[in-house]
């Protein structure tokens, strides 16, 4: 069997040099070698063929969604590796509310997934800044977002998922069952295993009821310290935002530059920007009062957003990178520490900016202790750029394990963080992943070379 007896479609199929280039280019990875093929597959059925031809002629395996990932797990390392696209498997098919389930396919977009739920009442909390990444993946990574503080992860609203295995092999994990103490839990072993485990082809999703009122706030601060610990304070009042977004003043204004409009204020050099939801209005109100209490020592200016204002605040948020894409080169981290260190590691970043004399920028969800920080190259040659960066990443990462962090929150370690994440992790727990990696892939087929 050939790849386009699978896929007689040729506009899904592509093999050796009439591949595109969109899958040999990526940001944060070089020289990318060439591929066996890509195929974009519609079905489960299909998904499942493809493995077993790359069984049948000895190829690796990447699966790949909308691209977004920026760690290199969906980016070819080896060469001669086949490509299974699961964008077009996008359907969302159907709403069960007696369970408050949702069956998707891996290539649903998250930004599609909020808008079918919430014009039905109801509520798919995990909220990436990145709209247009699929669903499959968010399991990929187990992405968090915006409104992690409150209502957790990816992994905290899957009730199943159906995988093919790189032996060919479908294995079905979670149910719709609330509990469950029946066996190791495989669902959320797979959630997050960056595609080195299996492709997913189905998801069940848990739902929430739609909350019924929602406020937004934005606070200005003198600079990124005051800013951290009002965030601190804030999360200490009961206030229970369910997003505390920090973003420094040069990150949002490559925000501004890109949509057009500035921040409703233009004080200071550090902002919170937080939302919080509810059954009614008034408890919000109250709640608004706690934050400007928690944050009155702290802050240069508080405001309370009306729902245009809080939607043109958020645009901002999320335009930040999409706003340094298209005026700089910059690379961009998602290390995560305690909550009480979270100050700390943003003050040491800025130490880093002064030894290493490169330009450094912080945005993130404070709320939760996942910091961006984002590395600018500016006016810097090539070789200067990466042996400062190499410099610094290497004194940040060892800071971050100081304070008893990690190297990435939400978007994986694939390639770019592999060997930080190998000085940092556990020997004891990378050879047991390493083994749990060759139970479920003998041949190492699938993703090889990714995380560990």
């Amino acid at each position: 069997m050939s790849l386009k007896e699978i896929i007689p479609d040729s506009s899904r199929v592509y093999i050796g040099n009439e591949v595109p280039e969109e899958y040999l280019k990526d940001p944060y990875v070089r020289n990318i070698p060439g591929v066996y093929g890509v195929a974009l597959p519609t079905s489960h059925e299909e998904v499942v063929d493809l493995v077993r031809l790359a069984n049948e002629k000895d190829l690796t395996i990447i699966a790949r969604g909308a691209g977004t990932g920026v760690a290199g797990s969906q980016v070819p390392i080896h060469g001669n590796e086949l490509i299974i696209d699961v964008r077009l498997m996008n359907r969302i098919h159907e709403l069960d509310e007696e369970t408050l389930t949702l069956t998707v396919e891996p290539g649903a977009l998250i930004g599609d997934i909020h808008e079918y739920v919430e014009s039905r009442g109801y509520f798919y909390p995990p909220d990436p800044a990145s709209k247009h990444s699929t669903i499959g993946g968010n399991l990929a990574t187990n992405a968090g977002g915006l409104r992690a503080v409150k209502y957790g992860t990816t992994r905290d609203y899957v009730r199943e998922m159906t995988v093919v295995l790189p032996t060919g092999e479908e294995m079905t994990m979670g149910s719709l069952n609330i509990k469950s103490s029946s066996g190791y839990d495989l669902k959320d072993l797979f959630i997050g295993s960056e595609g080195t485990l299996g492709i997913t082809t189905g998801i069940k999703l848990r739902l929430l009821p739609l909350p019924q009122a929602n406020a937004s706030m934005l606070l200005a601060f003198e600079d990124v310290f005051k800013a951290t610990d009002a965030a601190l304070a804030i999360l200490a009042s009961g206030a229970d935002p369910s997003g505390v977004e920090l973003f420094e003043r040069k990150a949002i204004y490559y925000a501004e530059q890109h949509l057009g409009y500035p921040l409703q204020t233009q004080a200071g050099e550090a902002y919170l920007l937080l939302t919080m939801d509810g059954s009614d209005q008034q408890t919000l109100t109250a709640r608004a009062e706690m934050v400007e209490k928690a944050a009155q020592d702290f802050a240069l200016e508080v405001h309370r957003l009306t729902d245009e204002e809080a939607q043109r605040a958020w645009a901002l948020r999320d335009a930040i990178l999409i706003g340094l894409m298209e005026f700089t080169q910059y690379e961009m981290l998602d290390e995560v520490v305690p909550i009480n260190k979270f100050a700390e590691l943003i003050h040491h970043t800025k130490h880093l900016q002064e030894k290493h004399g490169l330009s450094v920028l912080n945005f993130g969800h404070s709320g939760d202790g996942n910091v961006h920080t984002i590395l600018m190259r500016e006016e810097l040659s090539e070789e200067e750029w990466l042996q400062k960066r190499a410099a610094l990443l290497t004194d940040l990462y060892q800071k971050v394990d100081e304070l008893g962090g990690l190297p990435s929150a939400e978007h994986g370690i694939g390639v770019v963080k592999k060997s930080y994440f190998e000085k940092m992790a556990d020997p004891v727990n990378l050879k047991y992943m390493r083994h749990i990696k060759q139970l479920f892939d003998p041949d190492n087929r699938l993703n090889p070379g990714k995380v560990f």
